[in-house]
């Protein structure tokens, strides 16, 4: 089959498509679970087992990655419906951001202290838990560079060498002391900075990790005119290879990402961004062929997921904060959970989370329909 044969000379694929509501449901359905685990095992804990499962492979490669390379194709698929203004998203964004560090860090550990007293664990580190760099820092900084891109008018491959050469500069740039607090914690929205005390959060710096989500804007807009999608994803499918035999290599010489440290992840160099990039095109075709066999009645659960993605990162992390840092930590002088606990725990988060957010589709709906009429 002919190139001409897949792809059309213009974007006709432009409904909503199925196998990246999958991509997007899948890891966030994940992330209480990651994220509890990380939150109640101690770090020598997260070296082996359950926890190495979900802290550094299920919430390594499998999640963040993806969610970057689904708001590249998202950005595509809004971009022929004219792409709102770059400032005001970012301003939007951003502003959910800093609302979820308050209500996640800052009025939890301000609670915390109030009950406790106990400076180390909720007034050392909020300076940087409110203000450093994390997902919803990260994601308008991106949409917000990507914009200016579009309205530039550049095309996928200028797109693609800037970010590519904003990754190797960040890769080179990785671990910087700027000497100062304030400036490590705002320089750590760009380059991952890191500082002797350890309580810096400089998460996925947007030099290093731009390429991803430009890598699947770039992506969407082949989709957009793919005519034959069965063919397109079985040419994309080989690609899974790479990470296929370069995660079991890292993992068993404990190199790259899977060294001990945060910031071997976050801070991710450049070679094995492009292995993300790899495994997140691969799995999109590993979905479009799997979606054959998911119930409809799970799709819709799926899609309504995938819709409502950053409401489902921010409730869930509140619980957490709140069920974990506070309650968990008072209760028994410690955050640490069994494996079974933390299992457990997350288990109830996810579903909470997931009820929350059809109780708010409902209101959503009820509104609507009341406008109308």
């Amino acid at each position: 089959m002919t190139k001409n044969d897949i792809f059309s000379d213009v974007k006709i694929n432009t409904t909503r498509q199925p196998e990246l509501d999958v991509a997007k449901a899948l890891p966030i359905l994940f992330l209480p679970f990651v994220h509890v685990i990380i939150e109640c095992t101690p770090e020598e804990g997260l070296l082996h087992g359950i926890p190495f499962l979900f802290d550094s492979i299920i919430g390594g490669p499998f999640s963040a990655p993806m969610f970057m390379f689904a708001m590249g194709i998202g950005l595509a698929y809004t971009s022929i419906r004219m792409y709102p203004s770059p400032f005001k998203r970012f301003v939007q964004l951003m502003g959910i951001g800093y609302a979820l560090n308050i209500c996640r860090f800052l009025i939890p550990y301000l609670l915390g202290f109030a009950l406790t007293k106990d400076t180390g664990q909720y007034i050392d580190p909020l300076w940087y838990k409110v203000f450093g760099n994390d997902i919803l820092q990260f994601a308008p900084l991106a949409l917000l560079v990507m914009g200016l891109f579009l309205k530039r008018k550049l095309s996928k491959k200028a797109m693609f060498a800037i970010a590519f050469v904003m990754s190797l500069l960040g890769w080179m740039l990785n671990g910087t002391d700027f000497g100062n607090p304030a400036l490590n914690t705002f320089m750590g929205y760009f380059v991952g900075t890191e500082q002797a005390e350890g309580f810096l959060i400089s998460d996925w710096p947007l030099l290093n990790w731009l390429i991803v989500p430009v890598c699947g804007y770039i992506f969407g807009e082949y989709l957009l005119q793919v005519k034959e999608k069965k063919a397109f994803y079985l040419r994309i499918l080989p690609v899974l290879l790479i990470p296929m035999i370069y995660f079991p290599l890292a993992i068993h010489f404990g190199t790259g990402m899977f060294m001990p440290g945060e910031n071997a992840y976050y801070h991710a160099p450049t070679y094995e961004l492009l292995i993300y990039i790899c495994l997140c095109a691969g799995l999109m075709g590993v979905y479009y062929f799997l979606l054959r066999y998911i119930p409809e009645g799970l799709m819709r659960f799926f899609e309504k997921i995938s819709r409502n993605i950053t409401s489902f990162y921010c409730i869930h992390w509140v619980m957490i904060s709140f069920s974990v840092s506070v309650f968990l930590y008072i209760r028994n002088g410690t955050q640490e959970l069994p494996v079974s606990g933390s299992l457990l725990l997350s288990f109830v988060i996810c579903a909470l989370t997931a009820v929350i957010i059809y109780i708010k589709d409902g209101f959503k709906k009820k509104g609507k329909t009341a406008d109308e009429k």
